[in-house]
């Protein structure tokens, strides 16, 4: 099996663009009231507001060519109000999401970006936005029960990125880390990738704050003395990943302790 589902060669860019524009589609057929079954505190508007946001926020870093985190004080204090109606959300939407789409696009994927990830380039600000949108185009379509098909390269994508980053952890000094489990194996049946995680609970002091976080260690590849083995197609498990349901069957084989371990770590909400 492929271990690395991304190879620098996924357009990024044009998932971002597709995404978004389904996103906004959809959204600007409900009424703004409207809840959204996935994310329960949140209506349409809210949700439209959320990636617009998201949007503006990394298409000033990219247009301000943003470094260092010292200059993110100034970036905020030019965040706009949030529009008070439908109209003026999609408007706000649809700057953002082009002025974010334009900017990345100018840019060399190894250009140097402030970034809170270790990754902090352009390139993985495009990665990091694409997933974003498709993550939030699920959530609308979800909303008026209308879902279409994910690519399941970028969600195998999707799948590395949330293992080893959303829900990875990487050694950081002051934190601490111990396995609640043994090794779990995740393996897409379509695009025939594979991990290998280890639950862990880690416990410290990160930037003054306490700690204590549910995560995986991510390696490439299975594991033959895996406790657990959980399988499904791509895009089935990248929306698992996310707490989204997925639309076909996810088989989990193996120890129940294990198994535990890893919904342990899906119970933390990333948006």
């Amino acid at each position: 099996m492929p271990s690395r589902p991304s190879d620098g060669s996924l357009p990024f860019l044009d998932h971002l663009a597709a995404d978004s524009a389904r996103f906004r589609e959809v959204l600007a057929t409900v009424p703004g009231d409207v809840r959204v079954p996935t994310c329960p505190d949140w209506d349409a508007d809210d949700l439209l507001w959320h990636l617009a946001e998201v949007q503006w926020f990394w298409g000033e870093i990219a247009e301000r060519r943003i470094t260092d985190p010292a200059d993110l004080d100034a970036l905020n204090a030019s965040r706009e109000a949030r529009p008070r109606d439908r109209e003026g959300l999609l408007a706000f939407f649809d700057r953002a999401s082009e002025r974010l789409h334009r900017t990345l696009e100018g840019l060399s994927p190894e250009t140097p970006l402030w970034m809170w990830a270790a990754d902090k380039t352009a390139g993985y600000i495009m990665r990091r936005q694409a997933h974003e949108a498709l993550v939030h185009r699920v959530d609308a379509e979800l909303t008026v029960g209308e879902r279409t098909p994910i690519d399941p390269r970028l969600a195998a994508d999707g799948v590395d990125e949330v293992l080893r980053v959303m829900r990875g952890y990487e050694r950081e000094p002051g934190l601490t880390h111990v396995p609640t489990s043994g090794p779990v194996t995740i393996a897409t049946v379509d695009t025939m990738h594979s991990w290998t995680v280890t639950p862990v609970r880690v416990t410290g002091t990160y930037d003054g704050q306490p700690v204590d976080l549910q995560r995986f260690l991510a390696a490439d590849g299975p594991d033959a003395s895996a406790a657990v083995e959980i399988c499904g197609e791509a895009a089935d498990l990248d929306c698992w990943l996310w707490n989204r349901p997925a639309e076909n069957e996810i088989t989990h084989d193996g120890d129940a302790t294990a198994l535990a371990a890893v919904e342990a770590v899906l119970t933390d909400s990333i948006d």
